[in-house]
C-alpha cells in the first residue's frame, strides 16, 4: 500500500477485541443467568405476570439502540464537517460510522422483534410510530450505503452522501421521542431507565451492556476506519499511478515524434 499499512490490526486493537470479548462473555452471564427474570405478582388475585425472561433482552436491546443514536449522530456530524473542510478523514469516519451504525440498527430491529413476541403476542405492529421510524432510519442509512457503492467521482460521491446522512439523522429525535408524541400510537413503554424504575444487579447489568457495547462499537469504528484509510490510500495510489503512466506514455510519443522529424529533415 502507498503508505506501507497492509493490516487493520494493532497491538492495541488486538487488546480492545479481548477486552470486548470478555465483557461481552460477562454480560451474557449477567443477562442471561444472574440476574432475576420480570415476575410479579397481582395485587389482589395473587396471579404472576410481567415480562419474564423476555426482559432480559433489554440488556442487549437497549444499549444496541443508544450506540445506533451515537453512530448515525457521528456520521452526521463527520458528513457536516466534510462538507465544510473537505477532509478525507472526515469522511472516512462518516462512511465507517454509518456502516457500524447500520449494522446494530439491523440488531435493535431484530432483538426488538424477539422481545416483542413473548410481551406484545407479535413479532411486527405495522402501526407501532417507534418501530416504523427505526425502520425508516435503517432504510435511509441502508440507501447510503448504496449510494456510497456508486460509480461516481469520489468528491461528488461523498458531498451527496454527506447530504443524505444529514438528512436522515433528522429521523432520530422521531425515533427517541415517539413514545411521549404518539403514546397511543406505540406498543412501547416510556423509559424505564429514566423514570429510574430499576435498580440493584438490573442496573448494574443494563450500565455493563452499555459499556460492553460500547467496546463493540469502538472496536467496530476502529477497524472499518482503517479499511476505509487504507482504501482511499490505494485509490490515491492508483491515481498516481495512472498519472505517471500517462506521463510516461506522452513523453515516448514525443521522443518518436521528435525522432520523426529529425528524420525527415535528413
Amino acid at each position: 500500500m502507498a503508505d506501507g499499512r497492509t493490516s487493520t490490526g494493532s497491538s492495541g486493537s488486538r487488546l480492545l477485541g479481548v477486552i470486548t470479548l470478555v465483557g461481552l462473555a460477562s454480560l451474557l452471564l449477567f443477562a442471561f443467568v444472574l440476574t432475576e427474570p420480570d415476575v410479579r405478582l397481582h395485587p389482589t388475585t395473587g396471579e404472576k405476570f410481567g415480562q419474564f425472561d423476555a426482559v432480559r433482552l433489554i440488556y442487549l436491546h437497549v444499549p444496541m439502540a443508544v450506540l445506533t443514536y451515537a453512530a448515525f449522530l457521528t456520521c452526521a456530524a463527520s458528513s457536516a464537517f466534510y462538507l465544510v473542510r473537505r477532509g478525507a478523514w472526515w469522511d472516512v469516519t462518516a462512511h465507517a460510522s454509518a456502516e457500524v451504525g447500520t449494522v446494530f440498527c439491523g440488531l435493535v430491529l431484530v432483538t426488538g422483534s424477539i422481545w416483542g413476541r413473548p410481551v406484545w403476542n407479535t413479532w411486527w405492529e405495522w402501526g407501532d410510530v417507534r418501530l416504523m421510524t427505526t425502520l425508516v432510519l435503517f432504510l435511509l442509512f441502508t440507501g447510503y450505503l448504496a449510494l456510497r457503492r456508486t460509480a461516481a467521482d469520489p468528491q461528488r460521491q461523498a458531498r451527496r452522501a454527506a447530504a443524505v446522512a444529514l438528512i436522515a439523522v433528522l429521523d432520530i429525535p422521531l425515533i427517541n421521542r415517539s413514545v411521549e408524541w404518539w403514546e397511543n400510537r406505540t406498543l412501547h413503554q416510556q423509559s424505564t431507565l429514566a423514570e429510574l424504575k430499576i435498580e440493584d444487579l438490573t442496573l448494574f447489568t443494563l450500565m455493563l451492556g452499555f459499556l460492553v457495547f460500547g467496546l463493540v462499537f469502538a472496536w467496530l469504528m476502529l477497524h472499518r476506519f482503517r479499511v476505509g484509510w487504507l482504501e482511499q490510500a490505494q485509490a490515491r495510489h492508483d491515481v498516481t499511478l495512472a498519472i505517471a503512466e500517462r506521463q510516461a506514455e506522452m513523453e515516448t510519443l514525443d521522443v518518436g515524434a521528435a525522432i520523426g522529424e529529425s528524420g525527415g529533415e535528413k
